[in-house]
């Protein structure tokens, strides 16, 4: 097919694309017609055609999932506890009841209790899992199941809230919250295919054509079954988990290998926790808990030493890296990693620290410096700014700074860390220009309008950026001959919309491997 009278977001600008074979065969202007005579032509009449868009940090099989979990994002936490009653009356006795999107912070910073899920489910295990991902809130029985306990100590890298009497009162932060997770049992195999498929089809409709996934071995060998079956349509790029490391050692799974549209990428790590539950790692305590500096995982020495190993096997880092000491012992143990890989005459891989929340200004030029890929979610600064501001205070001049790391020559990633937030591009666009929520808070101009972004800027960080830190062979991310006819086609005004109408913006179609779908 070709078309043409079209705004093509491709360089040179051109007003009409051709494509055959699942493939882009030329991009220009009204010449391809003539050239291309045996091609099905249509006129656009001014619509817009982008690159297919990328989320560079998301977790695919968490987020198929959650789409079937209660939605806790909720204005009162009385609100929560009633939708999971209101489950409980639909279930057996003895199924669990799961939930995600609570945050403390919205309900004037008090977490919920065992005893309230209780009373709300009084036959069923109730977990749900908080809007960072990062805590969990159980009741008596989920407890039970995860055999803990006032006799559970807190497991390395995690804490268990308890009461005055020493007793769990349900709130579980990092490590606990994993170990506990544990417990549920994992859907069969056939049940994570289903929702694996019904999330992709959810990323197509709002323009996603590929995503880094963030889940480790068990996601990847749900993708494999999904490709096996000719239904992967999504093109991945999987990473691994610390300790998937073995496995990907045993199997030779290296950055850069795979087929088709599954290919390997980094090993990621946690080095602290998140800004929600103050676990994030931080240099100077937090403002509202002046005695709290938050959890770190790792010491730069620590995570050099696996970094090391990961080097040796072929893998990159992507580290998880909120507060910013987190931040810079990530960065420290980088210094140290790309003199170790010098030194080995191994190449300089592709490193990245996610998230990249709060960097102290000493550090804010370091990621440019060591060609460290900076992947940030614009998303999360609108969820954020509040508790960042209750939380950071003046330190707020670098959280969240996509101008500060692109004005220093940083490479920016944008994803969306889904189910952390909506995986809608549009609305990470829309945060990059305007880091102004919805409602207009807190201002005309934004929260630190400094760090705003022109949307050419952000749509980079969502096409041509993401497929070049995954090392694709072909031209991945740009509309530009040999590329894959990855795009999406958008309303006529797309780029003469105001800012704060793009959060609005729904792809008219989107194609993969030449087919509206």
């Amino acid at each position: 097919m070709l078309f043409y009278n079209a705004r093509i977001y491709a360089p040179d600008s051109p007003t009409a694309i051709a494509i055959e074979e699942g493939k882009i065969l030329a991009a220009g202007r009204d010449e391809l017609r003539a050239a291309f005579p045996r091609l099905r032509q249509e006129n656009l009449e001014g619509r817009v055609i982008l690159p297919g868009l990328t989320d560079a940090h998301l977790h695919l099989c968490w987020y198929a999932l959650s789409l079937q979990k209660i939605d806790c994002e909720t204005a009162a936490r009385a609100d929560c506890v009633q939708r999971v009653a209101e489950k409980a009356k639909r279930l057996p006795p003895g199924a669990w009841i799961l939930g995600h999107g609570w945050n403390q912070n919205d309900w004037g910073g008090e977490f919920g209790s065992a005893r309230e899920l209780d009373a709300a489910a009084p036959r069923n295990p109730v977990f749900l899992t908080a809007k960072s991902l990062h805590a969990a809130w159980a009741n008596t029985a989920a407890l039970r199941l995860a055999n803990i306990s006032r006799a559970t100590p807190d497991p390395p890298h995690g804490k268990i809230l308890r009461d005055a009497r020493g007793e769990p009162t349900g709130i579980l932060l990092e490590q606990a919250f994993l170990d506990a997770q544990a417990a549920i049992p994992l859907p069969a195999q056939e049940a994570r295919l289903r929702a694996v498929r019904e999330a992709q089809d959810a990323l197509l409709r709002v323009g996603i054509t590929g995503i880094h996934n963030f889940d480790g071995r068990a996601s990847y060998e749900t993708l494999l079954a999904l490709r096996a079956r000719g239904e992967l349509r999504l093109r991945v790029v999987q990473n691994f988990l610390l300790e998937d490391l073995p496995f990907a050692r045993r199997h030779s799974l290296r950055f850069g290998a795979g087929e088709g549209k599954l290919r390997i990428g980094w090993l990621k790590l946690f080095m602290d926790g998140a800004l929600g539950p103050r676990t994030a790692a931080m240099l100077a305590p937090y403002e509202d808990e002046p005695e709290n500096l938050g959890i770190l995982n790792y010491r730069a020495e620590d995570l050099f030493e696996i970094g090391k190993e990961a080097a040796d096997a072929g893998l990159p880092l992507a580290v998880h890296a909120i507060g910013d000491r987190a931040n810079r012992e990530a960065l420290d143990a980088f210094a140290l990693l790309r003199r170790y890989e010098e030194s080995r005459g191994l190449p300089a891989l592709p490193h990245r620290i996610e998230h990249v929340q709060l960097l102290h200004p000493k550090d804010a030029a370091r990621l440019a410096a060591l060609k460290i890929f900076a992947s940030m979610q614009p998303i999360h600064a609108l969820s954020d700014m509040q508790m960042a501001e209750a939380a950071w205070g003046g330190r707020n001049a670098l959280a969240y700074a996509w101008r500060a790391q692109l004005d220093a020559g940083a490479s920016l990633l944008f994803g969306s860390d889904a189910p952390v937030e909506s995986p809608n591009p549009f609305e990470g666009l829309y945060a990059a220009m305007t880091r102004r929520r919805a409602d207009g808070f807190p201002a005309a101009e934004g929260w630190h309008p400094e760090q705003r972004l022109t949307l050419t800027e952000a749509l980079d960080a969502y096409t041509l950026a993401p497929a070049r830190a995954a090392g694709w062979r072909a031209p991945i991310g740009r509309l530009v001959p040999g590329a894959p006819a990855e795009l999406i086609l958008l309303d006529e005004n797309f780029f003469d919309l105001p800012p704060e109408n793009l959060r609005r913006t729904r792809p008219m179609a989107t194609m993969v491997e030449g087919q509206w779908l």
